[in-house]
């Protein structure tokens, strides 16, 4: 069965404490189950139309991670509807940080991009390098729990 969601596909991510988060497909690898997916609040309370989320712009994104795609294919994040005038380079793929911490080395790690689960470099780098996301794969729960304590503070809104 052919996947319901492709790059420019909006989502939703239910918060564990009521309300929803919105999600964007920024890249899909071709070979596998990970994306680079767009994080967005405003909590809200009930779903919202495409056209809502399409006024959210990348510099309004909570956090830029890569992320496994289980969530969409099971429906378990309801997907939305695709963005009527997809524009890859408008979502741009960020580079991330790996960190070994008892070597108290890191690195800054590119990915292509054309794939999100392919690095294609990797360049040593201060340890506390600031501004750059943790090199991680995050599975639907972690992001789950992760927006519901980044939006936790407000109450789902209605509107």
């Amino acid at each position: 069965m052919k996947p319901s969601y492709r790059e420019g596909s909006w989502f939703a991510v239910p918060l564990l404490d009521g309300g929803y988060a919105w999600g964007l497909v920024a890249r899909l690898a071709p070979a596998s189950k990970i994306m680079l997916a767009y994080l967005f609040g405003p909590r809200m309370g009930q779903l919202l139309p495409v056209d809502q989320l399409e006024r959210l712009t990348p510099q309004q994104a909570l956090r830029i991670l890569r992320v496994g795609d289980m969530a969409l294919a099971s429906g378990h994040w309801p997907v939305l509807g695709d963005s009527p005038d997809w524009q890859a380079a408008r979502w741009p793929v960020p580079q991330f940080l790996r960190r070994a911490e008892k070597l108290q080395r890191a690195w800054r790690v590119s990915y292509t991009d054309a794939d999100p689960s392919r690095a294609e470099r990797e360049e040593a780098v201060a340890y506390d390098t600031p501004g750059l996301e943790t090199d991680s794969l995050f599975g639907y729960g972690s992001v789950e729990l992760l927006l519901t304590r980044l939006l936790g503070e407000t109450p789902p809104s209605r509107s």
